[in-house]
């Protein structure tokens, strides 16, 4: 690609890629491919999957570029594919366990490098929670509190209302939270659940916080604010 279709727009390019340009598309995947990878492994915690994902989606979007009418941004349109392709995966496999991701991974779950200094066994745990929400939640998740995407971006990829969003978003956090401490306390010898009567400090939806600050915010804070 020259230098002048480098610093096309992404809408630019889509057309460009309509019209015939061969390399209008791979230049549109390079400037967005980390982000669709990030949503793909964080929403369906395998690599194999989250790659087979972000292909098939790609290709969707490579076949069908000619019906995109410029009513989202193309980012956006982008997203909606690779998550549909996600939860259509997410859903197909529900029954099945899901294959964690090694622990030299861990620092690409959060965003970082594999030299990242963050906790391992949080990126985990952060990672086994999500895989037991429901799909539709664990998106939702992803983007907003993940990837850092407004409620309305997030609508607009998932085709759904901005209440809808906001809907999933709270109660994914609620169970996620119970989720996180299950989990954290069942590592630890002799622990107890936060819904246990022996456990002093039981956790419910109200402990998420009136700010909305959900675990994956938290947990994004203690790692000095890394998406």
């Amino acid at each position: 690609m020259s230098g002048a279709q480098a610093h096309l727009n992404d809408a630019a390019l889509l057309r460009a890629h309509v019209d015939g340009d061969s390399d209008a598309f791979g230049e549109l995947v390079r400037r967005h491919r980390d982000r669709l990878w990030a949503v793909a492994l964080r929403t369906l915690g395998d690599r194999e999957d989250a790659a087979d994902a972000v292909q098939d989606a790609l290709v969707s979007a490579f076949r069908s570029a000619d019906r995109f009418r410029g009513e989202s941004a193309v980012t956006t349109w982008l997203h909606r594919i690779v998550v549909n392709a996600c939860l259509d995966r997410a859903r197909r496999r529900q029954a099945r366990p899901t294959v964690p991701l090694p622990e030299s991974d861990s620092g690409v779950l959060a965003g970082r490098g594999a030299d990242s200094p963050y906790d391992s066994d949080t990126a985990l745990t952060v990672r086994a929670a999500l895989a037991q929400l429901p799909p539709e939640q664990r998106v939702a998740l992803v983007l907003l509190d993940m990837q850092g995407y407004s409620v309305a971006e997030i609508a607009a990829m998932l085709g759904v209302a901005e209440g809808t969003v906001k809907s999933r978003c709270a109660r994914g956090r609620a169970r996620l939270a119970v989720l996180l401490g299950h989990l954290r306390l069942d590592a630890r010898p002799g622990g107890h659940a936060p819904d246990d009567p022996r456990h002093g400090n039981r956790q419910t939806a109200g402990d998420v916080g009136s700010s909305g600050a959900g675990p994956l915010e938290q947990d994004r804070a203690e790692r000095g604010g890394a998406v």
